[in-house]
């Protein structure tokens, strides 16, 4: 249980930093790999001492969740 509310405490993480980093004025196209890039990054730092490969995968599930929490909350929105 502990493992899934950390990952959807990282999944919010990763929105909100994916959406500052796009304010600053990295392209729409890029947004994607940014939250997957960030979601690996976030993982690989909370596990510094473990650097395996289940923690880049966890990464880039972190990123994959939060594109699709972000598009999921823009359509809603809309």
């Amino acid at each position: 249980m502990n493992e899934l509310l950390s990952f959807g405490a990282l999944t919010a993480l990763t929105v909100g930093l994916t959406e500052v980093i796009k304010r600053v004025g990295v392209p729409d196209k890029f947004i994607p790999l940014t939250a997957v890039v960030v979601g690996i990054i976030l993982v690989v730092l909370g596990d510094i001492t473990t650097l395996t490969t289940l923690s880049v995968i966890s990464g880039i599930a972190v990123g994959l969740s939060a594109i699709g929490l972000f598009s999921g909350v823009k359509n809603t929105i809309k």
